[in-house]
């Protein structure tokens, strides 16, 4: 009998990364969920699965959380990685701290979980990782200048890991949405998409789950944008 897949959703309390859990969920994965209030538990007693409250940028809580994960279900098929939105300012008026603060809240977790998922998905035989970035990871925008520093070295990290980890059949890909409607924005960012509107969370979940999952078996290394037409490069 094929055990039941496991999905690890580290930033699925609310908003796109419920949507995320939500999604997987109809798909039949198993579910564990952390984020840093109790929007997981509440959203993993609805759907049957685990929980525990903690923070991405702390390792203490990663760990926890995968050990949780294991002894409850014995493997980890799939992981997400949903971090908050990291400090924001003036370029240059942005502090030595904040920058810190950046990198250990967006590149840090993506190392930190790899390294220890890593010889879990290993021994299965593969796995899959995905990372929410942003679309601005490609197309700096000083609206958010730490966001598009940091969040284009995860893409960087992301190409490196599947690069040395492809031959074990584990992969790593980024998500880079666009303005969701999980989020309370004014109607300027709706109108910056080529259809008018803000993404539905909904949406961004099943672009997560496609790369989340074996429908994407032959995809590592990539950053999707699912960005309503926004950015700009080809």
């Amino acid at each position: 009998m094929t055990a039941k897949k496991t999905c690890l959703t580290i930033g699925g309390g609310r908003g796109m990364g419920a949507a995320i859990a939500k999604e997987m969920h109809q798909r039949g994965y198993q579910l564990a969920l952390m984020s840093p209030s109790e929007s997981c538990e509440i959203l993993a007693s609805e759907l049957g699965g685990i929980a525990r409250r903690g923070r991405a940028e702390n390792l203490s809580d990663i760990i926890e959380i995968i050990e949780l994960t294991m002894k409850n279900y014995g493997r980890i098929d799939s992981v997400l990685i949903h971090v908050g939105g990291p400090p924001k300012g003036d370029l240059l008026e942005i502090e030595n701290a904040d920058w810190q603060k950046a990198n250990e809240m967006v590149i840090l977790p993506v190392i930190n979980v790899a390294r220890l998922v890593t010889p879990i998905m290993e021994k299965q035989g593969g796995g899959s990782i995905v990372n929410i970035t942003t679309f601005s990871a490609f197309e700096p925008s000083l609206q958010f200048p730490t966001s598009s520093v940091y969040r284009a070295g995860v893409s960087a990290f992301t190409k490196l890991y599947s690069d040395r980890y492809g031959a074990k059949n584990i992969r790593m890909n980024c998500l880079l949405p666009g303005f969701t409607d999980s989020l309370d924005l004014p109607q300027k960012y709706a109108d910056m998409s080529v259809f008018g509107r803000l993404a539905k969370a909904e949406e961004q979940a099943k672009a997560a789950a496609f790369l989340l999952s074996e429908d994407s078996s032959f995809i590592t290394g990539q950053s999707l944008r699912s960005d309503g037409g926004v950015t700009r490069h080809i």
